[in-house]
């Protein structure tokens, strides 16, 4: 069978970005499954909500969600052109939300998603620790058939003595 007559049954793939490393690795992946299956690519950007936040007066919540929307869209153009010229379709989305892997989720069923690309590790931080990963909440309540790539865990900005890493919450 050629590579012309492969047919899938993932016309589009959902790939949420948080723009590190690790979603870059997913994107790679999306996009080589997108070419050789003649899928549509969504890409996905959620910027977290943190009401209980304290600001200075001097800033607006608005303003910072703003300014990450206008980057998060920057990011999309360059990502989109590249993606266009390889002949992918591409769509994209930057979204503020409380609840990340819930936003992912919905947008799963909004977008009618056949395939979820995403890897193991991002740039949640501390997050993790106290609420769970994003991804392993979504690993557990997608309904929808995932790609889930293991990429590394980034390293920790704690040093202990001697070089270990250590892990703080």
């Amino acid at each position: 069978m050629s590579e012309a007559t492969l047919t899938s049954p993932h016309n589009k793939i959902l790939v949420p970005i948080d723009f590190s490393p690790s979603s870059h690795a997913a994107l790679d992946a999306a996009a080589e499954l997108a070419q050789r299956f003649g899928a549509e690519i969504f890409l996905l950007h959620v910027i977290p909500a943190f009401p209980n936040v304290s600001i200075p007066d001097s800033i607006t919540e608005a303003a910072i969600i703003e300014k990450a929307r206008k980057e998060a869209d920057s990011r999309f153009a360059v990502s989109e052109a590249a993606l266009g010229a390889k002949g992918i379709k591409v769509t994209s989305s930057v979204e503020v939300g409380n609840d990340v892997a819930g936003s992912i989720l919905e947008a799963i069923d909004r977008e009618n998603a056949d395939l979820l690309v995403i890897t193991t590790h991002g740039l949640s931080g501390w997050y993790p620790q106290v609420f769970g990963s994003i991804t392993e909440k979504i690993v557990r309540l997608a309904q929808c058939p995932l790609l889930l790539l293991r990429t590394p865990k980034p390293e920790s900005s704690a040093k202990v003595p001697f070089g270990r890493s250590m892990e703080w919450w």
